[in-house]
This record gives C-alpha cells, structure tokens and sequence, in this order.
C-alpha cells in the first residue's frame, strides 16, 4: 500500500511538473478542505495522541520517583534490619511509598510479624513468602498500568491514519469523476491532504512504540529488584528464626 502511493505521488510530480507550486500546505486550509471522515480520523488521533503523552508523563514521573526513594530506602533499611529493629524498617518502609522496594519489603515485614505471633515455627517463613509474592505481584501490576495504551496505539494509529488516507483518496477520485477532469494534477490537492493523516498516524505512533518498549524495561528491571529484595528478605527471616533457635 505505502509503495503504491509513493509510486503515485512519484508520477504525479513526474506529470505535473511545475503545477505542484499550486497545492497548498497549509493545514488549515487543508483542515477546511477534507471532508468529515478525513476530521473524523485526524480527531481521533489527536485523542490518541494526548493519551499516550499522558500515560508517557504518568510512567516517567512513577519510575523516577520510585528510582529516587528506593535508593535512599535501601540505605536506611539496612541498618534497622541490622539492629533487628523490625517496627523500624516498616517506618522507614512507609516513609517511602512511591519506592517499589519499600512496598514489597513492608509487606514482607507485616506478613513475618503477623505470622510470627499466629502460627507455628515452621509456617513463619512459608507465610512472608506468600505475602512477598502477593506484593511482588501487585507492584508489578501498578507498575505495568498504562502500558498496553501505549502499546494498542502504537500498533493501531498507523492504521487509522491509513484509513483516512484512504477514505481522502476515494474521494479524490470521486471529484475526478464528478468534474469529468483527467490527470493527477486535477486531484493533487486531495492526495496531499488524504496523506496528512498517515504522517499524523505515523507521528503519533512511533513515540508511542519507542516509549512503550522503554518502560517495558524498565519494569523488567524494577521486577528484578524486587525479586532480589524478596530473596533478601526471606534470607533473613530465616537466619532471625534460626538465631533464635
């Protein structure tokens, strides 16, 4: 399809000559000139695009603010887990809620407390484990929020920008056939302006792509921390149950 329009375009230029200085490029006039669906489809890709720079917006300020705390929290939780000072490391967990590591190791730590006062020995560490998962999953899951938008429009405004292109040319070719008019230089107006939706979808859907696999990784990584901390965390637990044995 994009090879057949670059032949087209190619030809009419080959064609017309120097009666291309007469197409405008402004995109007002182009604005005023397409017809319904043409505005339909550049409206919807306006949407489309104010949606993925929100969600853009959204992820990077979470991503950085988790970046930040969750560097100052693993300085101070050191320590206080160090002293054994449980109440402790869950302040300095809470102090820090934007940190995806704090979260999950607060609730590690809630869960061991819990479990510790409830049941047997034995049951301690299983009971951290499953609240550790249970938080892992959850923060994965917030962390991840927003992304598929990103990605469903990344891989459909080309498309709908295509179906304005199309819908502009149909057109095109229907004044043809009204005005009885012959030569791609009677609809190089309308070509023009049926190609301005691809670019618009092309614009608003290679940001999206490359930004969606970006935060893609960056969850990858902040998935890793957290594993890490929980595998950190149940390590500890363990030799807390066995010192006291």
């Amino acid at each position: 399809m994009f090879a057949n329009l670059l032949c087209a375009a190619f030809l009419f230029f080959q064609d017309t000559g120097g009666s291309n200085a007469a197409v405008s490029w402004d995109l007002r006039a182009m604005w005023h000139s397409m017809d319904i669906p043409a505005r339909i489809v550049v409206i919807i890709l306006f949407i489309m695009s104010a949606w993925s720079v929100g969600i853009m917006i959204d992820r990077w300020l979470m991503y950085s603010a988790a970046r930040k705390q969750s560097r100052v929290f693993v300085q101070q939780v050191a320590g206080a887990l160090k002293d054994n000072k449980l109440d402790e490391a869950i302040s300095i967990a809470e102090r820090n809620k934007k940190s995806h590591i704090a979260k999950v190791v607060a609730t590690g730590l809630s869960e061991f407390q819990a479990a510790s006062a409830q049941v047997a020995d034995e049951e301690v560490i299983e009971a951290a484990k499953r609240g550790l998962e249970r938080s892992v999953a959850i923060v994965h899951a917030e962390m991840k929020r927003g992304l598929s938008g990103l990605a469903t429009i990344g891989a459909t405004a080309p498309f709908v920008g295509l179906f304005g292109t199309v819908m502009g040319i149909i057109g095109a070719f229907k004044g043809i056939a009204a005005q009885h008019a012959s030569g791609l230089s009677a609809v190089a107006g309308g070509i023009a302006e049926a190609l301005v939706t691809t670019a618009l979808g092309l614009l608003v859907a290679v940001p999206a792509v490359w930004t969606y696999n970006y935060f893609t990784n960056k969850v990858e990584a902040f998935d890793v921390e957290m594993d890490n901390s929980s595998m950190e965390l149940v390590n500890y637990f363990i030799t807390r149950r066995g010192g006291k044995k």
